[in-house]
């Protein structure tokens, strides 16, 4: 599956602003050689969309840092990827300008691990759950554009039909997760059915956090999703992790070392305080019971 554009223009900006570094030369010297503002040399460095990236600029910033021969020919590579469009781009105004570059990320993951306190996490809703949430969020919204957003989100989770050496999902969620009634009790009575079945795919690791836990550290930590990447045959290519933390307006995207360990440390701390998978799937059915 492709990644769009996402991950190559991340890969080729991270590597580009390594080198830069290395070699002592300034921004605003990089910036006179292609002849580009600061801001637009910041947005090529941080992989973020729109800046044009063209060879000649990754070649002559190579030579401006004294880039090895084949550093500078994989990122001259990199620029044709950077033109590839992901298939959530067929989708256009379905996509929420924040969510353009996290659907980026999670296609080219290959491993997720989230906590979602309030909501279940979108690679494990029914179209009825996610329908819910759009018109409780946009009750304005017209219909056609509602089921565009149904059909983008249904067709994220064909991610889960991969192989486990291709794509995993280890999903910890809060029992309240499980209670809040999104779209009413028929509907939630599906989702968590559709949730015992999706937790028996092997790409698939489902844990609840009861709501009778007394270590915090889940409450603390809030909602995130953490995904990593597959390792790429140029090794200081490989994407580092990435933690992403879904807001009411906006997103962040958390990719520094110290910031990665802290969450990796809350995961195995979430971990603890879960129940078993098996446990997990009882206590998903009990309530499911409830809702009937």
């Amino acid at each position: 599956m492709t990644a769009g554009s996402t991950i190559p223009r991340r890969m080729l900006g991270r590597r580009l602003k390594q080198l830069r570094e290395r070699s002592g030369v300034s921004q605003a010297a990089a910036c006179r050689a292609i002849e580009i503002a600061p801001q637009t040399l910041w947005r090529i460095e941080t992989g973020q969309p729109g800046p044009k990236l063209k060879d000649i600029y990754v070649d002559t910033l190579c030579r401006l840092y004294s880039a090895p021969e084949d550093d500078a020919a994989v990122l001259i590579g990199l620029v044709a990827e950077t033109k590839s469009p992901g298939w959530w781009h067929a989708y256009g105004d379905a996509v929420p300008t924040d969510f353009d570059l996290y659907l980026g990320l999670e296609e080219a993951a290959c491993r997720l691990t989230t906590f979602q306190i309030a909501l279940l996490p979108g690679l494990l809703q029914t179209a009825d759950y996610r329908r819910a949430m759009i018109w409780a969020t946009f009750p304005s919204m017209p219909t056609v554009e509602v089921e565009r957003r149904i059909e983008l989100a249904l067709k994220r989770q064909v991610r889960l039909r991969e192989t486990p050496g291709q794509f995993s999902i280890r999903a910890y969620l809060s029992e309240a997760a499980l209670r809040h009634r999104v779209g009413g009790s028929a509907v939630m009575a599906d989702q968590l059915h559709h949730l015992v079945a999706a937790s028996q795919l092997p790409t698939v690791a489902l844990q609840v956090v009861p709501l009778t836990v007394e270590m915090p550290m889940h409450l603390v930590a809030g909602s995130f999703t953490l995904l990593e990447f597959p390792s790429h045959p140029t090794s200081r290519l490989t994407e580092p992790p990435v933690v992403y933390v879904e807001g009411y307006t906006g997103a962040l995207y958390l990719d520094k070392p110290g910031e990665i360990d802290r969450y990796k440390l809350a995961c195995k701390a979430i971990r603890a305080a879960a129940l078993s998978e098996h446990d997990s799937r009882q206590l998903i059915l009990d309530i499911a019971r409830e809702f009937e």
